[in-house]
This record gives structure tokens, C-alpha cells and sequence, in this order.
């Protein structure tokens, strides 16, 4: 039951515009509150000023020059030697469009009646929030608060960013020139796509991992598709060792590692994950539970351990993505309001890694159906079987899909290929909604299409009646 089912016109107040809070601030105003939202940067957050927008639309540029590049084998004759990379031009289009796409989302709030106020926010009580802005302090009372404060960098006291030659991921968008050596410390999703994609502009790149291989905790045959394409592409996987220290040289970086080896380059690049931002923001003092690792307890429908505080996004720590920040968001607002409520199932959220191929994830994983918790039937599939494939020249990629044994229900399935991330979606409707495999095998795909291969393994998985 809400707790504010009585309430005419609740009020709520958000503290963070990124997409946990500003998706929950559009539908809350949709639904009649009264939404304050505060955000100290821009509207957007981290996610579309210095995260997620910036970054794919640098890993979607490096995707046009190895489209380019591979243009000859096509037939298309170019002087691929003549090709350059202007790193200040994809820059300022990559800043500009994070600072477009801030803009509209502003524009969208603005419109909806919400009110915006750019500032540091505090909790003050369960009901309060002071802000900090230029002009002074702001007191904003309201029935229930949305905590989306995001996270930050994690940064190693050996090795910190100057945002000239050692960056973390938000100060790497103001490079002069092409970095001749990126050194990538971390081989976690965000380290394999920063590696990706300035390995496909053209710098020569390193990639620090201390695991095994990359990608970890990934689907362990799409991370030997990616390490794969990353050896034949002259990325120098570093397996096994961590950087214990990351210093400047008179032109470049010292990596020290774990094993004793110094590695040389242009620049450092660090990828080794995040801190919640839930420090010093009052939650101690008004009883908001945190977890060991810094973040905001919440439950299935992003409630914290206070009635009437509610948390969303990166400052929960239940998955780094941008779709469930803004889920957990939506889902606080229902709560709220006395919507109907679907809680966050975990095992529905999709995901992908825009490396090149891409890697897009639903459902069980790979390590839960070899476990003796389930027992599934599994399908894989490469796409060098496919015609659209070939047409395209696509050598490296797969389908699998995991179906409860007997049953046939779609249970997880993973993709690799150009664009998995929108190839999934049949995959993520398959398992959200418990459809058969001859459901998939059964509905029309296009001639030739790599969403062919999603059929085709279904197909694959039929048991006779």
C-alpha cells in the first residue's frame, strides 16, 4: 500500500537528474506530484554528460572507421592508409550531443511542470532537503524523497587521474591527439569498451587484466569471441596482473604491475569501477541504511529503510545500467503513488557490452545452467553460418539460448554481433513472458536477417511432440 494513498497532489522531491531521476520525475508529474528535481552538474547526470551518452557515441564512431577499413574486402576500393582520426572533432560531437541530449531532457521535465534547481543537495530530515546553490541555501520540504545520486570513479591512491595523460572515464573526452599507446587498467565492461574503441580509431592499445581473460564475469564464450578479436586486431591483453601503481614520464605513462613488469605509453586509461555517491549527503543522520560497500539498501520496489525515501540507480548498487536506473526510478514513482506496481525482477534485466562485436546478455547465465540448481537444454550458434553474416563479412559473433529442460521455456540466452543490443530484444520478450522455444521458432523472420540465427536456434531446440 502507498503511503501517501490519502494525499491529493503528493509532492516529491528527487535528488539527482540522471536517469533514475529524471525518468521517475516525468512519470511521477504525469501521474499529478508535485516534483522538485535537484541536480548539482546537469540535467541527465553522469550517465548522458560524462558516462554513457560520451562513450557510445565514441565507441559508435570507432565502429564507422572499422566499417571503413574492412570496406575493401567488400569489394570498395579505398586508401585505408589515408584514413585518419580527428580525436577533437569526435570529442566536441560527443560532448555536444551529451550536451543536446541534457538540453531536451530538461525541455521534457520543464514542460511537465517539474521544477529544476542546480545544486548540492543534503538531507535534512525524512522530509527534507537543503540545497546549496551559488545564490545560497534552499529548504525543500516534500511527502516522500527519490535518492539517484549515482556513483563516481573509483580512483587508487597510486594511481591518480590529472586528465592529461592518466584519466578515468569522465576526463578522457579532452584529448588533443590520438593517443599513440592507451594503457586500459581494468578489463571489466567498461575497460573492454574504452579498449575497443580506441583500438578500432587506430591507437595502439593495452589492456591490464588480473583475471584470467577479459570480461570475467561475462558469458565465458562471448569473452573468448572478444579477447579473440582483440589479439587478431593487435590489442596486448596483459592477463593476470593488476597495476599497482600508474606514474607520468616526461612524455607519457609508467604502468607498474603486479608482476614487477613496467609498461610504456602514450596514456592511462583507468577502468576499475565505481563508488557510490552516498557520502556526506545526510543519510547517516536521518537512518538511511547502506550496505558494506557504500550503497543504499533498497527492496524490490526501491524502497530504503526510512518510509518515504525511495533509491534508485548506481547509488544502490543493484546493477550499473542506466535501463535499470531508470526502472528502479519508475518503480519507486508507481510505489508512491499507488500505481500498480511490477517489483524489479532481477533475472529480466537485459544488458549488453558495446565492444565490437557486441555482447548482450538476458536471463540465465552461462555459470547458473552448468549449475545443479537448473537443468536447461542450450543451443549455440555462430553466425558464420548465417547468410546476412557473410553478406556483411562478419566473421566472429553467436547465438545461445538456454530452455528449461521438458518445458521448453526460454530461460537466458546470450548474443554476440554487430548491433546484439537490439538483436536481444526478442530474446528479453521470450524470457520476460516464459514463451516456448517453437514460439520463436514459429514467428516470421526476415530473409536473410542475423535475427534468423535467434530462430534458427530455437528451431534447434524443438523436441518433437
Amino acid at each position: 500500500m502507498s503511503p501517501l494513498e490519502n494525499v491529493q497532489r503528493p509532492s516529491l522531491t528527487i535528488v539527482g537528474g540522471g536517469p533514475g531521476g529524471y525518468e521517475a520525475a516525468l512519470v511521477a508529474a504525469k501521474l499529478g506530484a508535485t516534483v522538485t528535481v535537484v541536480e548539482r552538474a546537469g540535467l541527465g547526470g553522469a550517465a548522458v554528460l560524462t558516462d554513457v551518452v560520451p562513450s557510445k557515441t565514441l565507441i559508435a564512431t570507432a565502429d564507422s572507421r572499422r566499417r571503413v577499413m574492412k570496406a575493401p574486402a567488400l569489394g570498395v576500393k579505398l586508401d585505408t592508409e589515408a584514413i585518419q582520426t580527428d580525436i577533437q572533432a569526435i570529442d566536441r560531437r560527443l560532448l555536444q550531443l551529451a550536451s543536446d541530449q541534457s538540453r531536451d531532457i530538461r525541455t521534457a521535465l520543464e514542460r511537465r511542470g517539474v521544477k529544476i534547481i542546480i545544486g548540492e543537495a543534503k538531507l535534512t530530515s525524512d522530509k527534507t532537503v537543503a540545497v546549496t546553490t551559488p545564490e545560497g541555501t534552499e529548504t525543500v520540504t516534500s511527502d516522500a524523497i527519490l535518492l539517484a545520486t549515482g556513483a563516481s570513479p573509483r580512483e587508487l591512491p597510486t594511481a591518480m587521474p590529472d586528465g592529461q595523460r592518466i584519466f578515468n572515464w569522465k576526463q578522457v573526452y579532452n584529448l588533443t591527439e590520438l593517443p599513440e599507446h592507451m594503457i586500459v587498467v581494468g578489463s571489466g565492461v567498461t575497460g573492454a569498451e574504452f579498449a575497443s574503441a580506441y583500438n578500432l580509431l587506430g591507437a595502439k592499445v593495452s589492456l591490464v587484466s588480473s583475471r584470467d581473460q577479459v570480461l570475467p564475469n561475462e558469458d565465458p564464450d562471448a569473452a573468448r569471441v572478444l579477447e579473440d578479436v582483440f589479439t587478431r586486431n593487435g590489442v596486448n591483453v596483459v592477463s593476470r596482473t593488476r597495476a599497482n601503481a600508474v606514474t607520468r614520464t616526461e612524455n607519457g605513462v609508467q604502468v607498474e604491475l603486479s608482476t614487477g613488469e613496467i609498461l610504456e605509453g602514450s596514456h592511462c586509461l583507468l577502468a576499475v569501477g565505481g563508488v557510490p555517491n552516498t557520502q556526506n549527503i545526510g543519510l547517516e543522520e536521518v537512518g538511511v541504511q547502506l550496505t558494506e560497500s557504500g550503497h543504499i539498501a533498497t527492496d524490490s520496489v526501491s524502497r530504503t529503510s526510512v518510509p518515504g525515501i525511495y533509491a534508485a540507480g548506481d547509488c544502490t548498487g543493484v546493477f550499473a545500467l542506466a535501463s535499470v536506473a531508470a526502472m528502479q526510478g519508475r518503480v519507486a514513482v508507481a510505489h508512491l503513488m499507488g500505481d500498480a506496481v511490477q517489483p524489479i525482477k532481477h533475472h529480466l534485466v537485459a544488458s549488453n557490452i558495446f565492444t565490437s562485436p557486441e555482447i548482450a546478455t538476458v536471463g540465465l547465465t552461462d555459470a547458473q545452467a552448468r549449475s545443479d540448481q537448473y537443468q536447461v537444454d542450450e543451443i549455440k550458434m555462430d553466425l558464420t553460418t548465417n547468410p546476412r553474416a557473410k553478406m556483411a563479412d562478419v566473421s566472429e559473433g553467436f547465438v545461445k539460448i538456454f530452455a528449461r529442460k521438458g518445458s521448453g521455456t526460454v530461460v537466458g540466452g546470450v548474443i554476440v554481433a554487430p548491433r546484439a543490443s537490439e538483436l536481444i530484444y526478442a530474446l528479453a520478450l521470450a524470457v520476460t513472458h516464459k514463451l516456448h522455444v517453437d514460439d520463436l521458432a514459429n514467428t516470421f523472420t526476415v530473409y536473410p536477417s542475423l535475427s534468423g540465427s535467434v530462430a534458427e536456434a530455437a528451431r534447434r531446440l524443438h523436441v518433437r511432440g
